[in-house]
């Protein structure tokens, strides 16, 4: 497909050019002699070069921007705009705020707007005619140039960033060949491909047999381990609903993802079954406050049949101790989920897996391989321990018009009526391509540098005047507060916590309109907002996480 040329080829060639995928004969991959596999984003003006790097050397790889713009420069920007005036005084000169000589921003991975602006700069409504060809390039370069470039290396926001080439090119493929995963018929690539992606989870949990299935996200991961769990006690559930049912109890941590609460309102087992087990001081659920929870639930007439640990909660980034949790369910004979949907990437890490231990006693485990492994949204697993085929069983509806049982080959291949889905995306070669181009031994490297980063920017914060510590993390969670210099050495104030909660919403907003970098924030608990920054894009240094601090310095000089 050349670029230029004309029709549909043409047109596809340049919409943003978002991705020359370029193998680089005389670079190395992290697991060994082999090219390496380069993205080039040009319109987004990204080009991703991995380099052999090690857990120790967080500076071991390159990223360009824009016309020659370094990562580690001030100038890069996440949204570019004017702070608002209220800002102003904070702001730095032009060589701090991503300009270049010329005028224009040296790297814009958003340009914020407000809604009804941004409305009519995309022309969003729908008309009865046609556009040319070129008015459509002209939209699909505005939608990347209006949206957040999560891949970049000071978007610290959510649970995933970073743009993997390998995966990228895994997505394409997908796309390109759009076929659905439900049929060996038509996906026979990607059947086997996707059972034995899952069997290599599965042994990285430490089972040596099982099922799973790659599901649209670890929510609904969750939700699947839940109707399994229920099935396997109340089998007449399925045809007779919930009259087949009696009360029933689920148990989880304070700190758990509010899936389990969507999941439990949709399965139509309500949110008051849902039973909020204690956490200690660093958001790990409390085994001794589970059984008694277990205990209290059977008195007032309920039946527990769950529990959901978590390993990796969003905020804390806690890791429950699952030995203790699966005694008590072996006592009770509950089923056991652990939503490891944060934090199961850390089992490919000798030096860090010890913050699972016991997940191989889970019934079930849900894994985003989409977050920390960055494989790219999405890349969801549901495990199962079960050899028994529960998870058809479960969900089977045995339609004759697509899984005929007298095909030509052997009907188990067809794997579509194991879930609620129909039509289900192909998940698995993403994860498959990047397996096979870094190794188990690149994907350990990329969680130990992950943590070696973290670790790097808890010892910035204690040397830094001004920012303070929520607590020690055990995982890339790093939690912690901006005193701006009006609050400084007034922690006695009666008002001190209500103002100092006041202060990472207003950062936020200006870095977010300075377009440097984002940084969620959150309440917690009895704590007033506090930063929560992920550490988690293969591409971070260590000049990236001191940007990071400076900034918020910058930004917040004058509250």
């Amino acid at each position: 497909m050349e670029e230029g040329g004309g029709g549909l080829s043409g047109f596809l060639c340049q919409v943003g050019r978002p991705a020359k995928l370029v193998l680089q004969g005389g670079g190395q991959s992290p697991g060994g002699g082999r090219p390496s596999l380069s993205a080039e984003a040009v319109g987004t003006g990204v080009a991703v070069s991995p380099r052999a790097r090690s857990p120790s050397s967080p500076e071991g790889t390159e990223t360009r921007y824009g016309s020659g713009g370094r990562a580690g420069s001030r100038g890069q920007e996440l949204c570019r705009t004017s702070l608002p005036p209220a800002s102003q005084a904070a702001t730095a000169p032009a060589a701090a705020t991503g300009k270049k000589a010329g005028g224009r921003a040296a790297r814009e991975v958003c340009e914020w707007k407000e809604p009804e602006e941004l409305k009519s700069l995309l022309d969003l409504e729908l008309q009865s005619h046609g556009e040319t060809q070129e008015k459509i390039l002209e939209r699909c370069r505005a939608v990347i140039h209006y949206s957040v470039k999560t891949g970049h290396p000071r978007f610290f926001n959510q649970l995933f960033s970073g743009l993997d080439p390998h995966a990228l090119a895994g997505r394409i493929i997908t796309e390109s060949l759009n076929t659905s995963q439900y049929t060996y018929e038509i996906a026979p690539v990607f059947v086997l491909m996707e059972e034995e992606v899952l069997k290599k989870l599965r042994a990285l949990v430490g089972w040596s047999s099982g099922d799973g299935v790659f599901c649209p996200g670890g929510s609904i991961s969750n939700m699947y381990a839940m109707n399994l769990a229920r099935y396997q006690r109340y089998p007449d559930c399925k045809q007779r609903g919930l009259r087949a049912l009696p009360p029933l109890a689920i148990f989880t941590s304070k700190e758990c993802h509010y899936s389990v609460n969507k999941g439990a309102a949709f399965l139509g087992l309500g949110t008051d079954s849902v039973r909020v087990v204690k956490a200690d001081e660093r958001g790990k659920m409390i085994p001794k406050d589970l059984e008694r929870q277990i205990s209290l639930a059977e008195a007032k007439g309920a039946v527990p049949f769950l529990v959901s640990a978590t390993s990796g909660t969003t905020v804390l980034g806690a890791f429950d101790p699952l030995n203790a949790i699966a005694d008590v369910c072996q006592r009770h004979g509950l089923w056991l989920h652990v939503d490891a949907a944060w934090g199961g990437s850390v089992l490919l890490s000798q030096t860090h897996r010890h913050l699972l231990d016991g997940i191989q006693r889970a019934d079930s485990v849900a894994w985003n391989p989409h977050k920390l492994l960055g494989a790219g949204l999405q890349c969801s697993a549901l495990l199962l321990q079960d050899t028994s085929n529960l998870l058809k069983r479960c969900h089977e509806s045995q339609a004759r018009y697509l899984f005929q049982q007298d095909k030509f080959y052997d009907v188990a291949l067809d794997t579509g009526d194991k879930v609620v889905q129909c039509g289900r995306r192909v998940d698995c070669l993403k994860l498959w391509l990047l397996w096979k181009a870094q190794g188990r031994q690149g994907l350990e490297q990329r969680i130990n540098r992950a943590f070696a980063l973290s670790q790097y920017l808890v010892e910035e914060i204690k040397k830094r005047e001004g920012f303070e510590l929520v607590m020690e993390p055990e995982f890339v969670n790093v939690c912690f507060w901006f005193v701006p210099p009006s609050l400084r050495g007034k922690q006695e104030s009666l008002d001190y916590s209500q103002r100092l909660s006041q202060v990472a919403p207003v950062l936020k907003e200006r870095m977010v309109k300075a377009g440097s970098m984002m940084i969620g924030y959150q309440p917690h608990g009895a704590w007033g907002n506090f930063f929560r920054v992920i550490v988690v894009n293969p591409m971070l240094t260590h000049t990236d996480i001191d940007f990071l601090l400076d900034e918020l310095e910058r930004l917040g000089q004058d509250l």
